[in-house]
């Protein structure tokens, strides 16, 4: 469970010691912790209901999305995963941990990873999901990532064997890779990133790689705004339009729907104020055209989410991404208070501090009704793992990329010499999550089937236009 600080907790970390004397104070660690511990998982009596807790996170939601969110969610024990980051939360803070905290993604699972275009161009794999970011013990991350591989494992029917060798490798790569990282400045440790087509020429798979290959080159060559306007507009007199896809793209109705619409130039006002100067003078150039609802997602599905198209004087488009940034489902499991009021510089400033590369558009907002947002571009030569072609080869080296990246953004606000001191050189912390990640996918199938049983007593409506 989570403990009070330690009085000399700043002390015993201090990052001006040598990385020798840190790497020592990580191996001591073993005596407060051992490595074994976290193969833990034992649920309390008083364990909440996984359904109330799920509940409870849809207040406040567009009620009539909520149908859609947990008919996605019953479609498979990995899809109930994704979208209840914060049962998962709530059980983690039941571990055992070392009491080492830094930035955490906070729904670190896999397909929370995948491959983006930086500002410079350079393809990169990454973490590109912060919605839930937030301080937190470290070794929360790497359970969560490691069970989804297990869950998703299970869902392409892998055996359990197989299954928790994914999550071992998750684990292992961790290591390895924060050994790596504990031997570099902080300054190399920022500049460090994984190049994407790199990566994929890694793979033994000839079959996938030149699939992989193909992907990076169209995602390299696309010209994401005008192929996205071509496809999701029409013309309405003068004005460009975005196109109605109900349920899942529409536009706001009715007095709520005119609300939001004159409330969106305020807001995007706002949002200009969070970017540098020179992304100011680069949007001055374009006015706000259109704005509509997006449904995404698994877990964001009910939160107010949409689109809005921006149009140059000469007619070119930019298409930005709005997010409701809503408090992190691991603050109220922690003792630490969170540094930002503002939900929506809450993500953004997690996600400069643990991605290589952030989105050159990336900002926060809010409207005068207390709900906040952050905006990014809406696809930036993005390109998302393909779980249902990965063959159990795949899906180790697939393990071990996210290992790496995971390492690689938590070495930036963690101490990557008292992490490696603590993690070793053994298999023990490898073997113990692994062993973990079995013992909670069985948890997650057994809340997945109390989901469905809540469905059928109609505690949680479904829809049946998706």
């Amino acid at each position: 469970m989570i403990e009070e600080s330690k009085d000399n907790s700043e002390d015993r970390f201090d990052p001006a010691l040598s990385k020798a004397h840190r790497f020592d104070q990580g191996v001591a660690l073993r005596q407060v912790a051992p490595r074994s511990v976290h193969q833990e998982w034992n649920p309390a009596e008083n364990r909440e209901d996984p359904i109330e807790i799920l509940i409870k996170t849809s207040i406040g939601r567009i009620e009539s999305l909520l149908p859609i969110r947990y008919t996605r969610m019953m479609e498979s024990p990995f899809a109930f995963f994704r979208g209840s980051a914060a049962i998962m939360a709530a059980d983690l803070a039941q571990t055992p941990n070392t009491g080492i905290d830094l930035q955490l993604c906070g729904d670190c699972h896999l397909m929370n990873f995948g491959g983006f275009a930086t500002p410079e161009r350079k393809l990169v794999f990454d973490i590109n999901d912060f919605d839930e970011t937030f301080p937190g013990p470290w070794e929360w991350d790497i359970k969560r990532l490691a069970a989804s591989f297990v869950i998703a494992g299970r869902w392409k029917k892998f055996t359990n064997k197989v299954c928790k060798e994914f999550a071992w490798h998750v684990a292992d790569s961790y290591k390895r890779h924060m050994l790596d990282y504990s031997k570099l400045s902080a300054l190399q440790i920022w500049y460090a990133d994984i190049d994407l087509a790199e990566l994929i020429e890694r793979g033994e798979d000839e079959e996938i790689k030149s699939f992989q290959q193909k992907r990076i080159k169209k995602a390299a060559e696309y010209t994401a705004h005008e192929k996205e306007f071509a496809k999701m507009t029409y013309q309405e007199g003068s004005r460009a339009r975005i196109k109605d896809d109900p349920p899942l793209i529409y536009h706001p109705t009715g007095e709520e729907g005119k609300r939001i619409l004159k409330e969106a130039e305020t807001v995007h006002k706002r949002y200009l104020e969070t970017l540098s100067d020179e992304k100011k003078v680069l949007l001055s150039r374009y006015t706000l055209h259109d704005l509509a609802i997006k449904v995404v997602g698994v877990g964001s599905v009910g939160t107010l989410c949409g689109i809005s198209l921006l149009m140059s004087a000469t007619g070119e488009p930019i298409f930005l991404q709005f997010k409701e940034a809503r408090q992190s489902v691991l603050e109220p499991n922690l003792k630490i208070k969170g540094k930002y009021s503002h939900q929506g510089e809450r993500i953004v400033m997690g996600q400069k501090l643990m991605q290589s590369a952030s989105d050159m558009f990336l900002g926060w907002t809010n409207d005068d009704h207390g709900k906040f947002f952050y905006i990014r571009q809406l696809r930036d030569a993005k390109v998302k793992p393909v779980l249902e072609i990965m063959k159990a080869k795949n899906m180790a080296d697939y393990a071990k990329a996210c290992g790496w990246a995971l390492a690689r953004a938590h070495a930036r606000t963690g101490d990557p010499s008292v992490l490696s001191g603590y993690i070793g050189k053994s298999n023990e912390f490898a073997n113990a999550i692994s062993r973990f990640s079995l013992s909670y996918a069985n948890q997650n199938e057994s809340d997945y089937n109390r989901m469905l049983e809540a469905i059928k007593e109609g505690r949680l409506p479904i829809s049946t236009e998706v």
